[in-house]
């Protein structure tokens, strides 16, 4: 094929185009969402959407994630900050990545109490914390679990991931790293002189 021939083709292919994108059938092509929230009104809880934890959840979530971040000298736990109150309006959107880790915390639910029945013939809420963290014991580092604990130690590591997200974000989360952004200041003098001294520049 000659030159021109050939130039003559790749016009042709491209005019083509756009026909052939217009042509998609409309099952494949992508469905939005919906309208943006309204972000003058308060939204509780279920206004968005139906959450889904139920009281025996809520009771295994609040357990687990006191487990991960438990009350100490310096801060509240994860549960007493509304950590399960995200983790149930997070894994209740309608989204791809919310339903998928709804799946995941509802199976990893499942495996827990399969645990606590196996282990100590008790429901996961009626266990000691001892018993509690011998059971997190086996899961709580995935790239060390052993392979017939790998799918909990996935679902745990991301548990752990929407519970420290959840936490680090309150007030008080972010009172226990000393977080001092978001604070207004009367005034701003520029970095102090020890990180001045630190980076180099005096």
């Amino acid at each position: 094929m000659d030159r021109r021939s050939t130039i003559k083709w790749m016009l042709a292919a491209a005019a083509v185009m756009p026909l052939a994108r217009g042509a998609v059938p409309r099952s494949t092509q992508a469905q939005p969402y919906g309208t943006d929230p309204n972000l003058q009104i308060t939204y509780h809880p279920g206004d968005l959407w139906p959450l889904t934890f139920s009281a025996a959840h809520r009771q295994l979530a609040r357990i687990l994630c006191d487990a991960i971040i438990p009350a100490d000298a310096t801060s509240p736990g994860a549960a007493d900050v509304g950590v399960v109150d995200f983790i149930d309006e997070w894994i209740s959107a309608p989204y791809p990545v919310q339903r998928a880790d709804r799946a995941l915390v509802l199976n990893g639910f499942a495996w827990l109490e399969s645990q606590a029945t196996r282990r100590f013939s008790k429901a996961y809420a009626d266990l000691a914390p001892n018993q509690v963290r011998n059971i997190c014991d086996d899961i709580c580092y995935l790239p060390q679990a052993r392979p017939e604990f790998r799918t909990a130690a996935a679902f745990f590591a991301r548990y752990r991931d929407l519970t420290t997200g959840g936490f680090y974000t309150t007030p008080q989360g972010r009172a226990d790293l000393r977080y001092v952004g978001n604070t207004p200041l009367p005034r701003f003098d520029g970095p102090p002189p020890d990180v001045l001294r630190q980076v180099g520049l005096i």
